[in-house]
């Protein structure tokens, strides 16, 4: 019975070491896979639960002119940000904080005692001034902080505004550029963790973790700052000679599809964006707006009638009688009376209407219709802006005679601005269509070195480069001979195309006296380096004619941004054919060396202004061989 006894009480012990083994060994396989195996999770979770992370916003990279004038930059504006659990005496620091940031102090000490591990003072706090940073540093308050931050600064104001665009609070592109190339622009935010107990206080044994923020890439445009400032001059010369409802200007390099310039009125600062209506700034009109095109459109009819050989310039003659029937309608020239007899390249440089008809029904709907599809008409330019509008065309079942006759001359379709651009830009450069495009490259932020380059797109060849001669030289004629002589720049040869239509009402019938003028125009005329477009929309107090109001202030832009893009004037333009009231220039005459009494009878339609003490001309100003209007004044100083 005993022997029994003791049998048992050995497997008992025996089951007890067995059980206690296999608990040892899970305890200390447990203890292993977490020492080797999942150790590296849980410190990272420790961690986490210990740190408090100060975010350091990156700067927001540059944009700049293709020449590296920078047109938007960043300034310093550091950030308030609190550890609820640091702060010793919360309302004391309320009412400091509630002081030097312009807040209650009920606020202020709602942040400073919210139950969070790290919280901004939104937005009292957000971006403020070096001196408030300053004055909350200099109280060294526990749990308080300024975190570096930054804001975009705009040092040209309104320049290049809808382009530009403007970012947020949080440094988000919120449009224009500053939204489309968001990604590209903002970088990477960093961080400074430091790490804390329960309690909120600081873990001195363990080190401060600092990730630096990655800046974001700097944007080259194509923009050239000289010719935009040139655009935005004139453009507020436009605006306040003839107060319009709205104004639209811009330049491309007609061989890349780089945009030179670009802006358009009402404009605004992006830096106080709020200050105006939304209107204002959400419509780039370059892009955006649609209207209809009026006789700058008849280049694309001119361009299909020339590549399909349907029309002779200058053996072909038209007889005009200022108005031409279609189907019952009648179509009027915008002279009364009409032009008479005239060759059809005397039709371009009249912009008579009935004769662009008469190429349009040599065309027919489908060819018309092939040729404006191909100039890029009905469709996106593919321009790397927001908002970009396709225009309005017929559509072909609702095509007749009539609507292919107003078509033929630009009155019926809606385009915008930057098609109507890129489709002369094809007319004139050889006939190549090309994507439109203002983002340069991307440039690295500290060493300014290219990171990646855009280049120029050619979409397709639209009509020969025989064609293209024939519309260049027709153009020529038109600014030198014909409506476009506004635009006429001495020294400097310019093709153009006026435009005028009529603007369409609330009730879908056209306004009276409400038109939108425009000119197109591009130089050299043998080999175009610049094409400019320029529209006003219903300007007062004037005769709403593009030839009257567009025309001039296209050659003011077209002779002062050839000069600063280094095209050296030429002796080879076309003459000038002056019409009344318009005068003929008087080319100034050398009189350096000349005796004082001989002045009066050399400077005869000139008005002479004379200093100096003495009996010769030393020297003068203009020089010798420039053409001034007659009635210009000539100085001249009197020397020995």
């Amino acid at each position: 019975m005993r022997r029994v006894s003791q049998v048992i009480v050995k497997k008992r012990l025996v089951t007890v070491f067995l059980v206690g083994m296999i608990i040892f060994l899970i305890i200390a396989g447990r203890l292993g896979y977490v020492q080797f195996v999942l150790s590296d999770f849980l410190i990272e979770k420790a961690e986490e639960s210990w740190s408090r992370d100060i975010t350091f916003e990156p700067e927001r990279g540059k944009i700049l002119d293709t020449n590296g004038e920078v047109l938007v930059g960043n300034q310093s504006a550091p950030t308030v940000m609190v550890v609820p659990r640091q702060v010793k005496e919360p309302e004391a620091t309320a009412q400091q904080l509630a002081k030097i940031l312009n807040m209650s102090v009920e606020k202020a000490y709602q942040h400073v005692t919210k139950v969070t591990s790290i919280e901004k003072i939104n937005p009292e706090g957000r971006k403020i001034t070096e001196a408030q940073a300053e004055a909350i540093q200099s109280l060294a308050m526990p749990g308080v902080y300024i975190a570096e931050d930054s804001k975009r600064y705009y040092p040209h104001g309104s320049f290049l505004s809808h382009v530009l665009g403007f970012s947020g609070i949080d440094n988000q592109g919120l449009l224009g550029l500053e939204a489309f190339y968001d990604e590209e622009l903002k970088g990477e935010k960093g961080a400074l963790s430091f790490f804390s107990d329960a309690k909120g206080k600081r873990m001195p044994d363990i080190a401060d973790v600092y990730e630096p923020p990655v800046d974001g890439k700097d944007l080259k445009l194509t923009v050239d700052y000289q010719v935009q400032s040139i655009i935005e001059r004139e453009l507020d010369i436009a605006e306040a000679k003839y107060n319009p409802d709205g104004a639209v200007a811009l330049a491309v390099d007609p061989d890349t599809g780089k945009v030179v310039a670009m802006a358009s009125r009402p404009n605004f600062d992006p830096a106080n964006y709020q200050e105006v209506d939304a209107k204002v700034y959400n419509r780039n009109l370059p892009v955006w707006s649609t209207y209809e095109p009026g006789s700058t459109f008849k280049i694309i009819t001119l361009a299909a009638a020339l590549e399909e050989d349907l029309v002779d310039l200058e053996e072909e003659h038209f007889h005009d009688s200022g108005a031409i029937k279609v189907d019952g309608s009648t179509l009027h020239c915008w002279k009364r009376g009409g032009h008479g007899d005239q060759t059809f390249l005397e039709v371009v440089q009249n912009s008579c209407n009935p004769g662009f008809v008469t190429l349009g029904q040599r065309l027919g709907t489908d060819k018309l219709f092939e040729y404006i599809k191909r100039f890029g008409f009905g469709q996106k330019t593919g321009i790397d802006l927001q908002g970009e509008g396709r225009g309005i065309l017929f559509k072909p079942e609702n095509v007749g005679p009539v609507e292919q006759a107003t078509t033929a001359f630009g009155q019926g379709v809606s385009v915008t601005p930057i098609q109507q651009v890129m489709a002369v830009a094809a007319a004139v450069n050889g006939g190549y269509y090309y994507e439109p495009y203002i983002q340069e490259a991307w440039l690295d932020p500290r060493t300014g070195e290219v990171i990646k380059e855009n280049e120029p797109q050619v979409k397709e060849q639209v009509i020969s480069e025989e064609t293209s001669a024939k519309i260049r030289n027709a153009l020529e004629s038109v600014v030198a001979k014909g409506t476009g002589r506004g635009a006429y720049v001495e020294g400097y040869r310019v093709g153009g195309k006026t435009g005028t239509a009529q603007k369409v009402g609330p009730d879908g019938r056209y306004m009276e006296n409400n038109h939108v003028v425009s000119f197109i125009g591009f130089a050299p005329a043998d080999d175009p380096e610049l094409v400019v477009y320029l529209a006003i929309d219903n300007p007062k107090n004037t005769v709403q004619f593009g030839g009257v109001v567009a025309a001039p202030i296209v050659g003011n832009i077209m002779e002062d941004s050839l000069r600063v893009l280094g095209v050296e004037p030429r002796e080879d333009a076309l003459e000038k054919e002056y019409a009344w009231p318009d005068e003929p220039l008087v080319e100034v005459p050398n009189v350096t060396g000349m005796e004082k009494k001989e002045l009066e009878q050399m400077l005869s339609p000139l008005e002479v202004e004379v200093s100096g003490e003495g009996d010769k001309v030393v020297t003068q100003a203009p020089e010798a061989g420039v053409k001034v209007p007659t009635g210009s004044t000539v100085r001249v100083y009197l020397g020995e």
